[in-house]
């Protein structure tokens, strides 16, 4: 949701033929968050990147995890402006020390965290009848409007796949599951439950455009459904864009279930190379040492842009919608000078009577 979205908004703006497609690549990176709007009709969008993670466990006499997670995000607009197919996933691989026992012994472990696949529907756009911009009034395209908080919302709804059901190395997330003790069965290891091989999730996302270079987006999740541990998420995450090709960004996202509670902090920012590459960075932290948490991200977005419309004058490729658009705004322009030539002529005509 980063870099190039204030600029999609001056389309949203002008035009009401581009209910979500935009002329740059529109990415969820570098943040967790997804946003409300799809890539649009005939995009085809890989958004991947790598992260360092340090974990210290006070519970468990401070034991560190050291791993790095690799992130891949696939997403595809298709049949309708408002439908998207998208698939996320994330795959963990780490060096777990235990200081429970001496000599302290190491553990190498991988799995997936995140294997899902689902379908996000546009429910409601707030920019499809949006008033044409105001060629004549940088003030009134970037003034507050009350309007421009009423958000986008979609729906996201899909499967978590778990192919690994009898033998994963972190079940509902926790990192630290092969080092877990219960205290009446010492001598068993882990926390001895099992993730089914299918739960579902649904994630309500809103946006929300203002001031021309910022952006709120939040999502609230319920995830594994239908699982014994189900979880409860939201996040919040504000962008801001100073320059068409950067801008930063802040999160919170806070995660609750029997299994795994936190709430953790990112910032970063984002960097649009072209209209359809961008690259991006971000660290995190979170609040709580049962673990803690830390961890610096790096990634980069990329689209395949077959990407074709056609509006009700018969307008089909995004070339002739901007040879329009200026072509109206030279016919706003010369108006305006008509109108002011007819109306020094009547200053005069009124001088002279």
């Amino acid at each position: 949701m980063r870099i190039g979205i204030h600029l999609g908004l001056l389309l949203f703006a002008s035009s009401t033929l581009f209910a979500q497609y935009t002329d740059q690549i529109n990415s969820n990176r570098p943040g967790e968050s997804i946003g409300a709007f799809s890539v649009g009709t005939g995009v085809i969008q890989f958004e991947a990147g790598g992260e360092y993670r340090f974990y210290k466990h006070k519970g468990y006499n401070n034991s560190k995890i050291n791993g790095n997670i690799g992130f891949f995000s696939l997403r595809w607009g298709f049949l309708k402006e408002q439908l998207e197919l998208t698939y996320e996933g994330s795959y963990l691989m780490d060096k777990l020390t235990s200081a429970i026992v001496t000599p302290n012994p190491v553990y190498k472990q991988d799995g997936f965290l995140r294997n899902f696949i689902g379908v996000k529907y546009l429910v409601y756009d707030p920019f499809k009848k949006e008033e044409e911009i105001n060629v004549y009034s940088w003030d009134a395209n970037n003034s507050f409007r009350f309007r421009d908080l009423i958000p986008a919302v979609s729906l996201t709804v899909g499967a978590n796949f778990n192919p690994n059901q009898n033998d994963q190395s972190f079940p509902y997330g926790d990192v630290f599951n092969i080092i877990h003790r219960p205290i009446l069965y010492q001598n068993i290891g882990g926390r001895g439950i099992i993730e089914p091989l299918l739960s579902y999730r649904a994630t309500l996302a809103t946006q929300s455009h203002f001031l021309g270079t910022w952006v709120f987006v939040t999502n609230f999740s319920y995830d594994r459904i239908t699982s014994d541990f189900p979880e409860q998420s939201y996040i919040l995450t504000l962008t801001h864009t100073f320059s068409p090709k950067w801008s930063v960004y802040m999160e919170n996202q806070g995660i609750y279930s029997e299994v795994y509670v936190d709430q953790i902090f990112r910032t970063g920012a984002a960097f649009l190379l072209t209209d359809d590459i961008q690259i991006e960075g971000s660290i995190g932290a979170n609040t709580k040492d049962s673990p803690s948490l830390f961890s610096i991200n790096a990634g980069i977005s990329y689209r395949l842009d077959f990407h074709k419309d056609k509006d009700k004058a018969g307008i089909r490729s995004e070339k002739d919608r901007k040879r329009a658009l200026k072509k109206e705004r030279k016919g706003l322009g010369k108006q305006a000078k008509k109108a002011s030539k007819s109306q020094r002529k009547a200053q005069r005509k009124a001088r002279k009577n």
